[in-house]
C-alpha cells in the first residue's frame, strides 16, 4: 500500500513539475474560453431572490449542455496536448501500473469470488471458483459492459448461498446506478416466481446505497 501510495506521489509530482515547465515557456499563450450564456432564473429562498443563471447546466442531457461540454473539452483538450512532456509522463504511468493484481476473496456458500487485473484493464474482473484449486470462470467482466468503456461497475452483493449476484452499473460516471441480478451458474438473468433480473427486473435510479441479498 505505501508502496502505491509513494508511486502516485511521485507520478503527481513529475505531471506538476512538467506542466509547470510548459506553461511557464508558453505564458504568452492566452486560453479563449467559450462564452457561456446566462439565464434570468430567479427564485425567492426565504424572501431573499437567489438569482441561478447556470441552472441549464444541471441538464447533461440537454442538446446545449453537451455542445457547452463539447466546447470546453475542445479548449482544455487543445491545451493538454501541447504539453511537451505528455508523451513521456504517459508512457512512464503505462509502466509503473501494468502488472497483474488481485483483490481480495471472499467465499459465499461453497464458492470463492475475487477480481483480477492484467495490468491494463480499465477494471478488474469478477471471477469465481468452487475449489482452490479449480481453474477459475469469468463471473463478470465491467469491461464489456459497453462498448466505449463508459459502464462501470459501481456496486457488488452475492447471496449467502453463492447462487445469486446483484450487481449496480454506473453510466459515464453518473451517481445514479441500476441494478441488476442475475445467476452465477449460468450468468443469466433469473427466471422464477420473484421475476428478477436482468431480463424480467431492473432496479433504476439507485443513488448511493448499498445493494444486500438477503434469503426469501
Amino acid at each position: 500500500m505505501r508502496m502505491k501510495i509513494a508511486f502516485s506521489l511521485l507520478a503527481v509530482a513529475t505531471l506538476l513539475a512538467a506542466c509547470a515547465t510548459s506553461m511557464n515557456s508558453k505564458s504568452s499563450t492566452k486560453l479563449t474560453y467559450p462564452a457561456t450564456k446566462k439565464g434570468d432564473l430567479v427564485e425567492t429562498l426565504h424572501g431573499t431572490p437567489v438569482p441561478d443563471p447556470y441552472r441549464w447546466l444541471e441538464d447533461d442531457h440537454a442538446a446545449d449542455t453537451k455542445a457547452w461540454v463539447e466546447e470546453q473539452n475542445k479548449v482544455t483538450f487543445g491545451y493538454l496536448e501541447q504539453i511537451p512532456a505528455r508523451t513521456n509522463i504517459k508512457a512512464r504511468l503505462t509502466k509503473l501500473w501494468n502488472y497483474e493484481r488481485y483483490g481480495a476473496p471472499s467465499k459465499h456458500g461453497g464458492r470463492y469470488i475475487f477480481s483480477k487485473n492484467d495490468g491494463l484493464q480499465n477494471q478488474s474482473v469478477l471471477y469465481t471458483m468452487r475449489s482452490l484449486d479449480e481453474t477459475p470462470k469469468v463471473l463478470l467482466d465491467p469491461n464489456k459492459l459497453s462498448a466505449d468503456g463508459t459502464v462501470s461497475l459501481a456496486s457488488l452483493s452475492l447471496s449467502d448461498d453463492g447462487n445469486l449476484m446483484a450487481y449496480g452499473i454506473s453510466v459515464a460516471g453518473s451517481d445514479w446506478n441500476e441494478i441488476k441480478v442475475r445467476e452465477v451458474d449460468s450468468g443469466q438473468g433469473t427466471r422464477g416466481p420473484h421475476q428478477v433480473g436482468e431480463v424480467q427486473r431492473r432496479v433504476v435510479d439507485e443513488r448511493w446505497q448499498r445493494i444486500l441479498l438477503l434469503p426469501l
